[in-house]
């Protein structure tokens, strides 16, 4: 693992990190019916989803290409924290929504 590799495996445990906290103030914000602020942690974390992206596509590109891009722990981690980030804004979103409809009634 060289360094050009790390600053791209690094984004992606960053990102995906700050996408699952994200996620869950905004759940805590939409408990809270604060559903502004709630709304605005979702953005959040969409984004920081989108910036572990560019990173992703990187990889997937140089692999595409031919160019060797070794599997290390740092990898496996990255990739863990992407998609567990992927999947608290999916369930963040339904939950926001669930909470907006017990709101209103």
């Amino acid at each position: 693992m060289n360094d050009e590799q790390m600053t791209v495996i690094m984004p992606l445990i960053m990102y995906g990190g700050e996408a699952k906290s994200s996620a869950i103030e905004a759940i805590s914000a939409a408990k809270a019916g604060d559903f502004d602020l709630a709304d605005a942690r979702i953005k959040a974390a969409s984004d920081a989803i989108v910036n572990a992206h560019h990173g992703q596509t990187e990889l997937l590109t140089k692999a595409a290409n031919g160019e060797d891009v070794p599997l290390s722990i740092y990898m496996v981690h990255a990739q863990d924290h992407l998609m567990t980030g992927i999947a608290f804004v999916d369930l963040a979103k339904e939950i926001i929504a669930l909470y907006k409809v017990i709101k209103e009634k």
